[in-house]
């Protein structure tokens, strides 16, 4: 029989399984409340998870390991599971009941609104979220056995649907670490899991990249079914150079680092990002068939494998294609003999990859040859800012600039994922993410997924009150989650460069716009 939270388990456990229920709990609580769910169980035993038939494949250990990242909740009918847009950090397993997924703006109803300032905590609505790719004016039921929302998830993409149960459901939800273990340790999920992407979301993702686009439907839905899908941890080796290549990679989230040997070591001489290639220069150059550089992730990345007989038929179809790859073949080797040339260039893309630089949209960069440390671009934010400053006048130095630890308001913003309340999220102007104070409810996950420090928790002398929810608030000290907005609300735009009296704070856009600054000091 599965408990749900708040049911207590008075048995005796042992100290390992106290850890684990109170990571449960921790992990969970806040799911508690959120609008439409009835009961979210307690931690679950190896034998509770393997009822349901995807947990039947582990063994008890590996079950234990992964529990507090599990759970089962009992969703009201009609209840909204997501919103559009949203970032997510689980995956949904439908065990009983059926959920209806669309596209928000079919419906006659206003999303939920962000700006309602709440009396207390009560009144915070809890979100969550998913990923589809659906055609305009369609939609579509999920039911029993079905499982959901792991794309997004898995790849930090923004959720592109609406969903709402259609029943009472009961759902198993699991969280990215537990899913990524699972995925490695079973080729049954695997597969079910790349099924699920390329039924729902490969065909749409390969459409829309600048080396496919013009191709027709029918070849794309043939190749579709024919590449090979590819996860890939932190680090993972994907070509070795001098060994023989035989494939064309395509990235479809993450990045990968390109090196070459150097002496007894090696040299990082180029990055891929997402819609970038990995091969054209291997297996469209004849005097190259083997790899002339290495390759590894450098965090979670997803790739899309194209053998080369399937490369073949591409380009014998497709001449603008074989162009299309020619050109960045030519510039891959025009860039990676410079890089191995200039020394100072492999550095700084060894060290924009190890610090998140090809992550931002608007990096705060001050110049400390000029810099007096007069802390008036940190006055200038906190004025801007009812008197709590956004970031802080530190971080990482490259050459005579400091790599300030202010947001970098990323392509993939990781700090979005998992928050309960939707608190932070994107703005809708441009690239800029920001954070609602009214419901923020201090519980850091942003700040603890911000792999750049550059979220700051602020004591704000209150106390949450007797009615809030999670419960584990009730009675403790409210912290606010703070973080850089660009000033995107006032005529000035950000103060911290605005208020500079020497015009040594400067925001830069790409790794690009940060080589023209490096250069110019040169």
């Amino acid at each position: 029989m599965i408990q749900f939270m708040p049911a207590r388990n008075n048995g005796k456990i042992a100290t390992t399984g106290v850890k684990r229920i109170e990571q449960h709990k921790d992990r969970w609580s806040a799911y508690g409340a959120t609008a439409g769910i009835l009961g979210i169980s307690e931690k679950l035993s190896p034998n509770n998870l393997r009822r349901f038939e995807m947990f039947r494949d582990y063994d008890d250990a590996f079950l234990e390991e992964i529990s507090p990242d599990v759970t089962i909740a009992k969703w009201k009918p009609n209840a909204v599971l997501f919103e559009e847009g949203a970032y997510l950090d689980l995956a949904f397993f439908i065990v009983q009941g059926s959920v209806e997924i669309y596209l928000q703006k079919m419906r006659n109803r206003q999303p939920q609104r962000r700006d309602k300032k709440p009396k207390n905590g009560s009144e915070i609505v809890f979100l969550s979220s998913m990923d589809f790719n659906l055609p305009a004016g369609s939609g579509m039921t999920l039911g029993a056995g079905e499982i959901f929302g792991e794309i997004g998830a898995m790849n930090g993409w923004p959720q592109s649907v609406t969903a709402r149960t259609a029943t009472e459901c009961l759902l198993a939800q699991i969280r990215v670490p537990a899913l990524r273990r699972m995925k490695r340790k079973s080729k049954t999920l695997k597969e079910r899991l790349d099924k699920v992407y390329r039924e729902r979301s490969l065909f749409a993702q390969l459409k829309t990249t600048a080396l496919l686009q013009k191709c027709d439907d029918a070849f794309i839905e043939a190749l579709a079914k024919r590449v090979e899908l590819v996860s890939c941890d932190p680090n993972e080796v994907i070509a070795t150079e001098g060994e023989a290549a035989d494939a064309l990679y395509l990235v479809r989230s993450g990045f990968l680092k390109l090196s070459q040997k150097l002496g007894e070591g090696e040299a990082a001489v180029s990055y891929l990002s997402k819609g970038m290639t990995l091969g054209e220069v291997e297996l469209l150059l004849q005097d190259a068939s083997n790899w002339t550089c290495s390759a590894a992730s450098v965090e979670f990345t997803e790739l899309v494998k194209i053998s080369r007989e399937d490369l073949r038929a591409l380009l014998k179809k497709y001449s603008h294609v074989q162009k299309r790859l020619l050109e960045s073949a030519v510039a891959r080797i025009k860039e990676t003999g410079f890089n191995r040339k200039h020394l100072g260039q492999a550095e700084f893309i060894q060290t924009s990859l190890e610090k998140g630089l090809m992550q931002g949209n608007s990096i705060l960069m001050i110049d400390l040859d000029v810099c007096t440390r007069c802390d008036d671009c940190v006055r200038g934010c906190a004025d801007t800012h009812e008197g709590r400053p956004r970031f802080v006048r530190e971080g990482d130095k490259y050459e005579n600039f400091l790599i300030a630890k202010s947001c970098y308001h990323c392509h993939d913003p990781v700090c979005l994922v998992g928050c309960p309340t939707g608190a932070i999220h994107r703005a809708q102007v441009g690239e800029v993410v920001e954070i609602v104070d009214d419901l923020c409810i201090g519980c850091q996950a942003c700040a603890n997924n911000c792999p750049y420090d550059a979220i700051v928790m602020h004591e704000t002398g209150e106390v949450w009150p007797n009615n809030m929810l999670p419960e584990v608030l009730r009675g403790k000290e409210r912290l606010l989650a703070s973080k850089c907005d660009l000033c995107y609300k006032t005529n000035h735009g950000p103060a911290c460069v605005n208020n500079c009296p020497h015009g040594c704070a400067v925001r830069v856009g790409s790794v690009a716009e940060f080589q023209q600054l490096l250069a110019k000091k040169r």
